[in-house]
């Protein structure tokens, strides 16, 4: 029932708030009130992304890790597991940086009225002679072919120089 919800999110919330030792209460309480274990760790998955990001990218790793190992082994076993990578979680340091920048892309799209613009010609891959003749990859920089990054714009005309890590495009 309700108490599901509210559990879930007492644990999000305990981690974001990197106390570990409600972080561990929370999961206990959800584990031996008979929770999914593999419920509670896809929702791991989401928060190593959504609340820790880049600030440490090894969090995906360990939430997709606590995933399979409790896929494999299953309940009792796979207590410690979920509880290792809950503490974890609370340890580490947290970024929304990407999933604010996402949410701004997602915007931009909603927001957008008329058709989406098309792909710049220099970015559309020329897999006939057709879209070469037609310009398809005329003009694009290869980077590992350079020492230094290349300057060469990678958005459609209509976004030149927005930035979805800094403002939101309406």
């Amino acid at each position: 029932g309700e108490e599901h919800y509210n559990c879930i999110s007492a644990l999000h919330k305990s981690m974001r708030g990197s106390d570990e030792n409600a972080s561990l209460y929370w999961l206990a309480r959800m584990l031996e009130g008979g929770e999914d274990p593999l419920y509670v760790a896809r929702r791991l998955v989401r928060f190593a992304s959504e609340d820790i990001g880049l600030a440490d990218p090894l969090a995906l790793t360990q939430a997709v890790a606590a995933y399979q190992g409790c896929h494999f082994i299953g309940m009792p076993e796979c207590e410690v597991i979920l509880a290792q990578c809950v503490v974890y979680f609370a340890r580490a340091p947290k970024s929304i940086e990407v999933y604010k920048a996402y949410g701004n892309v997602k915007e931009c799209l909603r927001m957008h009225t008329g058709p989406l613009p098309p792909v710049p010609l220099h970015l559309r891959n020329a897999s006939t002679r057709l879209m070469k003749n037609l310009g398809y990859g005329k003009g694009y920089k290869y980077n590992p072919m350079y020492k230094e990054p290349v300057e060469q714009d990678y958005l459609p005309e209509e976004l030149k120089g927005v930035d979805f890590f800094k403002e939101r495009k309406t």
